[in-house]
């Protein structure tokens, strides 16, 4: 299929600014800024999220001492019931360097009314300022908070689902090769939209879709380089998961995709590698789509779609008949 319309359109307009020099490349920006602009185009690209039951700003202490923001969103029509509720631990995108709790709002309140569930928004630290394995740690230390803490927010800590997109899908999965090799209880499932895997970025899909598609390489490129320290934490599986030597017993997967998304050939190799494990995986890929485009819900239709999709794989973990 071709590039949606709407998408190219919008792609195009992209170019054009980048081309009459009114806002520079991400890759030509400091962080700060990147942060700054990635946040503002937030409100542009996506629908505010639908209400939800409410919403509870959380600490999670790190063990280094220091600590993380969270937002917990707890769904409407479950806010008033004593049963405890089933969560998903979510990790944004934004290759390390950029995103956070606003960014992906919109999303984790779809996934919290659509589900329903509770969607636990981690807000890991970013590169920079914090570079490899930072931001694996503080995922791994929100998944021990939650099982330690959860029930007292009225949690079920027994049914537990790991996501994220990009970037936070690979701390994600990760997250799940961590718990196997750690005897750590695995989650029910992990929900993984178009995840970094390799350690190199030099498939076809990564030549084909090097420019104008959203995610340019030498984005991808500049985020890795603030967020690795050297060359040599890139063979590191919590990197690139597709050099984990096991992959046998982790959660069931559902691996979103995106037809001129650069990172399409990784995810498909990801996705194959897990099923040779025995893994029971999912994959879709959205026709039409560019990297990015489950936050691009005032642009594309399958925005909406790929969310109701992931709050099906959900409920089907969450309450299985």
């Amino acid at each position: 299929m071709s590039l949606d319309p709407d998408l190219s359109a919008f792609l195009e307009l992209v170019e054009a600014n980048a081309m009459s020099g009114e806002k520079p490349a991400m890759y030509m920006m400091m962080p700060e800024q990147a942060r700054f602009e990635y946040d503002a185009s937030t409100h542009i690209l996506d629908v505010p999220g639908p209400p939800v039951g409410s919403i509870t700003a959380l600490n999670i202490p790190c063990r280094d001492g220091q600590s993380i923001n969270a937002r917990l969103y707890s769904p409407i029509k479950c806010v008033k019931e004593t049963e405890p509720l089933p969560v998903l631990l979510y990790f944004h995108g934004g290759g390390y360097c950029i995103g956070g709790l606003d960014s992906h709002d919109s999303l984790c309140r779809s996934l919290t009314t659509l589900t329903p569930c509770c969607v636990l928004n981690v807000a890991y630290r970013l590169a920079p300022e914090y570079q490899f394995p930072i931001a694996v740690y503080d995922a791994q230390d929100a998944y021990h908070w939650l099982l330690s803490t959860g029930s007292d927010y009225n949690l079920d800590v027994g049914r537990v689902a790991v996501g994220g997109d990009s970037a936070g899908g690979t701390l994600a999965t990760g997250l799940t090769i961590a718990a196997q090799q750690e005897n750590w209880p695995q989650p029910v499932c992990q929900i993984l939209l178009y995840p970094c895997t390799s350690v190199w970025q030099n498939t076809e899909s990564h030549r084909r879709f090097a420019q104008g598609y959203l995610l340019e390489a030498k984005t991808l490129q500049w985020m890795f380089a603030n967020y690795l320290r050297t060359d040599a934490d890139r063979t590191d599986w919590r990197f690139a998961p597709l050099q984990a030597s096991d992959l046998g017993n982790l959660a069931p997967t559902f691996l979103v995709l995106a037809e001129y998304d650069p990172l399409l050939d990784e995810g498909i190799a990801y996705a194959e590698k897990l099923k040779a494990a025995g893994i029971p995986t999912s994959i879709k890929i959205y026709s039409g789509m560019t990297h990015d485009f489950a936050r691009l819900s005032n642009i594309v239709n399958e925005a909406d779609q790929v969310r109701k999709d992931i709050a099906g794989e959900l409920a089907h973990a969450f309450y299985p008949r």
